[in-house]
């Protein structure tokens, strides 16, 4: 079994989540990274929560297991665009918005909402991902990548997410451990 195979081996690969596309976000090494099948096609850095890894509601720690996305929120927004509940604000962000609003968790550029695929881990209940708001979004790139830092999404730079957004479709999978 190749090292790809092996690491991607629960479950979900007898109903062929890791055959096409599929992304894996590493709380170790704190990236994302786009596979196409086995081969990693794209390596990007990320930043998921600073509570680290956990499914509850209100925790405020990034969801594990199998999730896929579900929505696709912001194309065609320019790079920065500030989105509020899911919703652009017609901002775009600056240093000055930022000590303007110092309280906001900057949600940037695009959002790709996930939800949760395996039921009383990360679906439904007080461990659901989507009504948990957990999503993939772009950050200020004042933010560090590498380094646990969120509020439970993951986060990414503006020109990362953007790429990456072209790269998905809903239903794409998503395994982060």
């Amino acid at each position: 079994m190749s090292q790809i195979s092996a690491c991607h081996s629960n479950d979900f690969d007898s109903q062929g989540l890791t055959q096409g596309r599929h992304l894996v976000v590493e709380f170790e090494s704190q990236t994302l990274t786009v596979y196409d099948g086995d081969v990693e096609a794209y390596r990007f850095p990320v930043s998921t929560a600073l509570n680290g890894p956990g499914e509850l509601e209100g925790s405020g720690c990034t969801p594990r297991g199998w999730h896929q996305i579900r929505a696709r929120i912001g194309a065609g927004l320019p790079t920065g665009a500030v989105l509020v509940g899911r919703r652009p604000t017609g901002e775009i962000y600056s240093p000055e918005l930022a000590r303007k609003f110092p309280q906001r968790d900057w949600i940037l550029s695009r959002i790709l909402w996930l939800s949760g695929l395996e039921r009383g881990k990360n679906r439904g209940g007080s461990v659901d991902t989507m009504r948990r708001y957990i999503y993939i979004h772009g950050t200020p790139d004042t933010e560090p990548m590498g380094v646990a830092k969120s509020h439970g999404c993951i986060r990414m730079r503006n020109s990362d997410v953007i790429r990456l957004f072209d790269l998905v479709v809903p239903g794409t999978p998503v395994l982060i451990r």
